[in-house]
C-alpha cells in the first residue's frame, strides 16, 4: 500500500464545521415527462389543453375523431353518466362533461396520470361533475357496486395490452338499455361486441378504428339527425 493510500485509510472522517454528517438529498419521484398535449374541442371547457405525458401505452384520441365522435354523440349527451375507463390524459370524460354530460367517472391506473388528471379537474372546477379514480379497470370494474350504471362507456385500453374482450365483458353488463358505448382499436383489428349490441357508426384512421355502439333499447334511436346506420351510410 502506498503511503498517500496508507494515510487517505487512516485519517479521520471531516464532517462540516456544525459537527453533523451532512444530509443526503431526498429524492422525490419526477413526474412523468410530458409528449405533448390535446385539447377539448367543444363546450363549456372548449380549447382547455390537457397534458399527455410519456406513458406506456398511452395513445390519445385525436382532436379529428374526437370532435366527429361528440357530434354523433351530441344528441344524448345532456343529462348522461358517462364512464372513461382508461381514461389516460382525460380527453373523452371531460370533453363529455364539458359539451353537457351530468358526470363522469375516469379511470386511470397510474398514480402520477391520475393525481394530474385530479388537478386539471380542480383548476376547471369541476370537482362535482367528475371523480378520477386511481385503480386498475377491471378490478374497479368488479368492485363495483350493484346497480350502477352508465349511460355512455369510452373504452380505449392500450392496445398493445389486448384489453377488449375482458374489458367488454366486465363492462357491458353496468350499462343502461339505451346505453353507448364507443370502442378504440387498430385500424386492423375490429374486438368483437357481443348481441344485442349494434355498431352505429365508424371512423377508421391510418392508426386506429373508431367505432360507436348502440345498446338494445336504443336501437330505434339514431344520433345527430341521421337514420341509423346501415353499411351504406356508416362512416
Amino acid at each position: 500500500m502506498s503511503e498517500n493510500a496508507r494515510h487517505a485509510s487512516t485519517a479521520p472522517h471531516r464532517f462540516p464545521m456544525n459537527g453533523r454528517p451532512p444530509r443526503r438529498p431526498v429524492r422525490t419521484p419526477a413526474p412523468a415527462a410530458v409528449a405533448g398535449s390535446v385539447r377539448i374541442v367543444g363546450g363549456r371547457w372548449r380549447g382547455t389543453r390537457l397534458a399527455v405525458p410519456e406513458l406506456a401505452g398511452l395513445r390519445p384520441t385525436s382532436d379529428r375523431v374526437r370532435e366527429t365522435l361528440f357530434n354523433w354523440l351530441q344528441p344524448v349527451l345532456p343529462g348522461a353518466v358517462v364512464l372513461d375507463l382508461f381514461a389516460g390524459s382525460g380527453a373523452l370524460g371531460l370533453e363529455a362533461v364539458s359539451r353537457g354530460a351530468a358526470r363522469a367517472v375516469l379511470v386511470e391506473r397510474d398514480p402520477v396520470q391520475a393525481a394530474g388528471l385530479r388537478a386539471t379537474v380542480q383548476k376547471l372546477q369541476g370537482q362535482a361533475q367528475v371523480q378520477v379514480v386511481q385503480d386498475d379497470a377491471l378490478r374497479w370494474l368488479a368492485a363495483l357496486e350493484a346497480g350502477v350504471q352508465f349511460d355512455i362507456a369510452f373504452l380505449d385500453p392500450p392496445f398493445d395490452d389486448g384489453l377488449w374482450q375482458a374489458a367488454l365483458q366486465a363492462l357491458l353488463p353496468r350499462m343502461a338499455g339505451s346505453a353507448w358505448l364507443y370502442l378504440e382499436s387498430p385500424a386492423t383489428r375490429a374486438p368483437e361486441v357481443p348481441a344485442p349490441w349494434l355498431l352505429h357508426r365508424e371512423l377508421r384512421t391510418a392508426q386506429a378504428r373508431a367505432a360507436l355502439y348502440r345498446g338494445p333499447a336504443g336501437q330505434g334511436l339514431s344520433t345527430s339527425g341521421s337514420a341509423p346506420a346501415t353499411p351504406a351510410n356508416r362512416r
